[in-house]
């Protein structure tokens, strides 16, 4: 496994990354807990070493699924894990949200709780999902450094937020790495936060590199999604916009046809090009997923390949945004 590092003093990584958040039900549908667990375990044996959570994602589910799935890993797999974990997102018994909490202490309470359900007695990166508007984020960040001090948190990360954020935080602690969406048709980190990024030397994991399924090349116009699939909700999945999306697909099909890949393996491939300091991270369900996904380690794009794949998608070529407008207001980027 090809591997990478967060920044200039985060952990070293492999090229992918896991990120787990589909494997908890009513995300993405219903959702099989022994093929989650059995993908973990395919994933650390493939040398994949990067697992991602969310404290939230299903009010702990995932992070206990991850727990058991380490848990029953063979010892030397389940060493060479590394789990990031966001925090700060409220919600209630009903799966609402209600906001975000980015208060030292509530920092404190997140990661004593999610290191109770992930079992272990550190975590490796730790990010607050999105900013908390009423909290400065050198508190926040102050919070997880003193968290580094005691030895619970080995690396602190951010998630969705602006270039200016981003400096504020890295002057109060180092920062390792900023997660984002980044894929072909979700790029608009490139205009702002990556040359802030690398300026300061802060590596991207970059989630949704598939768009959720919408560009694997498996998703097709006339699927029916589940009513607890929350893709039903998300603009780019609805009317004319979906089929305006899936058109970009079919062109990008035609690229991978020709160089004898699937349509997913050079979506990652792509991101994979952007530069050594962005981790992928594939959000595979499955084993077959994963094998996939995992091919894209050996896909080439050369310069006529990268110019054929920006003719055919061009940035801000998708239509609709990537969240709901009541979860767009609360990104900085």
């Amino acid at each position: 496994m090809h591997t990478r590092t967060l920044g200039t003093t985060g952990p070293q990584v492999s090229a992918l990354a896991l990120g787990c958040m589909g494997m908890s039900p009513k995300l993405y549908g219903d959702a099989d807990r022994a093929e989650s667990i059995a993908t973990i375990h395919a994933a650390l044996e493939a040398g994949v070493t990067l697992l991602d959570t969310g404290d939230f994602y299903t009010m702990g589910h995932n992070e206990m699924l991850i727990g058991e799935a380490l848990r029953t890993a063979p010892a030397a797999r389940r060493e060479q894990a590394q789990v990031s974990v966001k925090f700060g997102a409220l919600r209630d018994a009903d799966g609402g949200w209600n906001g975000m909490d980015g208060r030292p202490e509530a920092v404190k309470n997140f990661a004593a709780y999610s290191l109770q359900r992930l079992g272990v007695d550190h975590i490796d990166v730790y990010r607050i999902a999105r900013l908390d508007p009423a909290v400065p984020i050198e508190e926040t960040v102050g919070a997880i450094a003193e968290l580094v001090g005691q030895g619970y948190v080995r690396h602190i990360g951010l998630s969705e937020v602006g270039a200016e954020t981003i400096r504020r935080a890295a002057a109060t602690a180092s920062i390792a790495d900023v997660q984002f969406e980044y894929a072909l048709i979700s790029r608009d980190i490139e205009r702002e936060v990556l040359p802030t990024t690398r300026e300061l030397g802060i590596a991207i994991t970059a989630y949704g590199v598939l768009s959720r399924g919408l560009i694997s090349g498996h998703f097709t116009a006339g699927r029916q999604l589940a009513p607890n699939d929350w893709r039903a909700m998300t603009p780019r999945f609805q009317g004319d916009n979906l089929q305006h999306n899936l058109n970009l697909v079919d062109a990008l099909r035609k690229i991978a046809e020709q160089k004898g890949v699937t349509v997913a393996q050079i979506a990652i491939a792509w991101v994979l090009s952007r530069g050594t300091d962005i981790v992928p991270l594939i959000g595979a369900r499955t084993r077959v997923q994963l094998a996939e996904s995992l091919g894209a380690l050996e896909v080439t794009l050369d310069a006529a390949d990268l110019a054929a794949i920006e003719e055919a998608v061009p940035a801000d070529a998708a239509a609709g945004d990537r969240y709901p407008a009541s979860q767009m207001a609360h990104l900085e980027a």
